[in-house]
């Protein structure tokens, strides 16, 4: 791997700008693809959208344009992940662990070992995660089963790792593990390499084609080139890692428009109603038209705290790419994020429930498919369970207590 040019890639294979036709389109087949895949049964994973997504260096929107990337402020980039959930919410959860690497590698200081691989994101390659292990340690702490042995030019990997979200639609895996001292090192090899299997076990009840199931590493070759220092490290010069923590939530915010417009399709589509209904025509329905209102606002409130708390993610990135880390600005932008989770979750949760109040029983007809986004919420608000975000919070408010020394805050 080499440095990244300064010179601007070829304007062909920039990402599409916010707003343009292109990037209209490419979230236009996304949800067309979606639509299809569940009229055949729902078993079928959205390869053509991670297609769409690399084609049109979807990865590469936070890349400064003069490297030849989108520019997009992480605003941008959080109502790209909105417009991408609404479409389908599998999609932007693939690209979750990605966006997080982009972030990692423009994140001052720079060095000639990360900006190696801007020619790859820009490229159109995608790069998943694998960290999290079922192992009796505590979630979020920085040690792992997982391991990394010295070996001529480099390191044998070994281990396995439950949740590795994107990891079966991507090109290269970053993954975790402890070096024979006890420090944690990471490695970013390719998804195909020797001794890589991964296992499309992932059986939960919601985001079902998200490739988050288990991957297994057996005496994986890993060149030096290939290590990065891992991201946990000192409290002092370490980013809170509040991206991937509100990113869940615009996932979340996206899903909440879909049930706004698939209610008001529902109450169109009626044709009778009850007799004891107060209109003869559910569309005319006051008591039906209240729940949609109802479920458009939660949505308007999903999408305006998840605006609200990037726009402190934006202050504290900006920091972080040019002078490196501040921890007064990630702790804020962290807290936002932790209120967001708060805030919108029994909101949207009741919001995916009161969908079905409009449709009548027909609207639980499993060829409807509409309990796919309570269960896509739940399956999404159970990452970090927000008792403890909320505890952590009224702590900080009440006794002035710092925040977790921790990335899950």
């Amino acid at each position: 791997m080499t440095a990244v040019s300064e010179a601007p890639a070829p304007e062909a294979v920039r990402p599409p700008a916010r707003g343009s036709a292109e990037l209209a389109a490419v979230i236009a087949e996304i949800a067309e693809d979606a639509a299809r895949r569940r009229t055949r049964g729902g078993t079928e994973g959205p390869q053509r959208a991670v297609e769409l997504i690399r084609e049109h260096r979807l990865g590469a929107v936070r890349v400064p344009r003069e490297h030849g990337g989108g520019g997009y402020t992480l605003q941008d980039l959080f109502d790209l992940v909105i417009d991408l959930a609404e479409a389908d919410p599998d999609v932007p959860h693939i690209v979750r662990v990605h966006y997080a690497f982009v972030e990692e590698v423009l994140r001052a200081p720079r060095t000639e070992r990360k900006d190696a691989w801007l020619p790859e994101i820009l490229s159109g390659t995608l790069f998943g995660g694998a960290s999290s292990e079922l192992s009796s340690r505590a979630v979020g702490s920085y040690s792992f089963e997982s391991t990394l042995t010295p070996d001529p030019g480099g390191y044998r990997l070994n281990g396995v790792k439950f949740y590795s979200t994107g990891s079966l639609y991507s090109d290269f895996i970053r993954v975790s593990a402890n070096l024979p001292d006890g420090k944690a090192l990471s490695a970013i090899v390719p998804a195909d390499r020797a001794g890589i299997v991964h296992k499309d076990d992932w059986d939960g009840i919601g985001q079902r084609h998200t490739g988050s199931g288990t991957t297994v590493f057996e005496n994986v070759a890993v060149e030096e080139s290939e290590t990065l220092p891992f991201r946990g490290g000192d409290e002092e010069t370490r980013p809170r890692q509040a991206l991937p923590q509100l990113y869940l939530h615009a996932i979340a915010a996206g899903i909440l428009r879909t049930v706004t417009s698939e209610s008001a399709e529902l109450i169109r589509g009626r044709k009778r109603s009850f007799v004891f209904a107060v209109a003869e025509e559910p569309r005319h329905d006051p008591q039906l038209l209240e729940i949609v209102g109802t479920l458009s606002a939660a949505a308007f409130a999903a999408e305006s705290v998840v605006r609200a708390a990037a726009a402190a993610q934006d202050v504290a990135a900006d920091v972080a790419r040019t002078s490196g880390v501040d921890t007064r600005l990630e702790q804020e932008a962290a807290v936002l994020a932790a209120k967001v989770k708060v805030a919108i979750e029994d909101i949207a949760l009741r919001a995916a429930t009161r969908l079905f109040e409009v449709g009548g029983a027909s609207a639980t007809r499993e060829s409807a498919h509409l309990d796919r986004h309570w269960r896509n919420l739940r399956t999404l608000f159970s990452h970090n369970p927000t008792v403890y975000k909320a505890r952590v919070i009224g702590d900080l408010v009440v006794n002035e207590t710092p925040l977790p020394d921790t990335g899950f805050f």
